[in-house]
């Protein structure tokens, strides 16, 4: 059995991701935006440990969910499922950043430092990361005219750099990016040609599965199999720019010891 703490985890594919672990026997924390969404979710999936509450568009908030998580694990696996689309509108956080980069991105960096180090980590990217601009440069938006879906690709571009930067920091620990497909979930409307299975198998197969493909670090998946990422993402030197973008903007240092 596994312990696993999945973030977003309040409906869509991270609801589905938790209640499929659930069903195969392992420990799910869940995560919600507030406290009545935290309600719900505990409805939605009775059995699972527990609920983190916390909005990852506010860094003390996203403390908090690191306390809260800190409490009920340790983990074998964390799913950072979190996020916000590319219909996004410009909205600025307390923090002054767009909410879309907050969320998608610096959540996950956050977490990532904050939450006891578990034994494997999956971020949540997109096919939209491809062509995505990978210079991260004026990731706040202060100088370019909004342009929600460049925003929302840019972030999941952030998130492939992110996974693969914690590969290299953290030997021992298998990190990983899944895109998970256009499925019909709120996010990817009621059109999308993917099914929804496959929106979520993946990022629970790298979680909890002992299939030696599962066992690897540093990869891009979709629909279970590896899927060369853009190769921007694979530039050591964007993902340490990156890691030092989100240190600077949470104050948060990620620990680089191996």
């Amino acid at each position: 059995m596994a312990r696993v703490f999945v973030t977003g985890s309040a409906d869509g594919l991270g609801l589905l991701a938790a209640r499929s672990l659930v069903g195969s026997g392992h420990e799910v924390v869940l995560h919600a935006r507030n406290p009545t969404r935290a309600e719900d979710t505990r409805k939605r999936l009775p059995a699972a440990r527990g609920v983190v509450v916390g909005d990852l568009a506010s860094l003390a908030q996203t403390r908090g969910v690191a306390e809260q998580a800190n409490r009920l694990g340790p983990y074998d696996a964390i799913i950072h499922n979190a996020g916000v689309g590319y219909q996004e509108p410009r909205t600025q956080t307390e923090d002054g950043l767009p909410r879309v980069f907050e969320v998608n991105v610096l959540s996950f960096y956050v977490l990532t430092a904050l939450v006891q180090r578990p034994k494997r980590l999956v971020y949540l990217s997109s096919g939209m990361h491809h062509g995505a601009d990978a210079s991260l440069e004026d990731m706040d938006w202060r100088k370019r005219r909004w342009r929600g879906a460049a925003a929302y690709a840019e972030s999941k571009l952030c998130d492939v750099l992110l996974a693969f930067a914690v590969a290299r920091h953290w030997p021992t620990v298998f990190s990983n990016a899944v895109d998970p497909g256009w499925v019909p979930t709120r996010m990817g409307g009621p059109s999308a040609p993917d099914h929804i299975e496959d929106g979520y198998r993946t990022q629970v197969w790298l979680a909890a599965s002992d299939d030696p493909a599962a066992l690897v670090s540093g990869e891009h998946f979709y629909h279970l199999r590896p899927k060369e990422p853009d190769p921007a993402t694979r530039d050591i030197e964007r993902q340490e720019k990156l890691l030092e973008i989100c240190r600077r903007f949470s104050g948060v240092a990620l620990d680089p010891a191996s």
